[in-house]
């Protein structure tokens, strides 16, 4: 029995449990497959990306204060963060990854590195 390439259904040499004829059909066949399903999560993890490196760029000193308007400036979107962490005291920290940003007063916010 002949096997045939998923992607362009041509002959399969080599391998038993080969599916595709090239690496070229393999990538296409998985592009086209995970395309729809994985824009939301691409969409999602290049945001998150932008924002650690504006958080990043910001904060060198691993601890820093900076303004709303240059956070904005610089492409940050305060809607994707990947967790929140709240004080004792009740202090509300947003994070992405290791980079947190803490609201403050007068459209402030305090930026902080999380020790690992």
């Amino acid at each position: 029995m002949q096997k045939q390439c998923l992607e362009c259904g041509d002959k399969i040499v080599g391998r038993i449990d080969k599916k595709f004829c090239c690496d070229a059909c393999r990538n296409s066949f998985n592009n086209r497959v995970n395309k729809d399903s994985k824009n939301l999560i691409r969409n999602t993890n290049n945001r998150l990306r932008k924002n650690y490196r504006i958080l990043e760029a910001l904060n060198p000193e691993q601890k820093t204060k900076t303004s709303r308007a240059k956070l904005i400036e610089k492409g940050f979107d305060f809607n994707y963060f990947t967790s929140i962490y709240t004080t004792k005291a009740g202090t509300v920290y947003y994070f992405v990854y290791d980079q947190g940003y803490l609201p403050l007063e007068g459209d402030f916010y305090a930026l902080v590195k999380r020790e690992s």
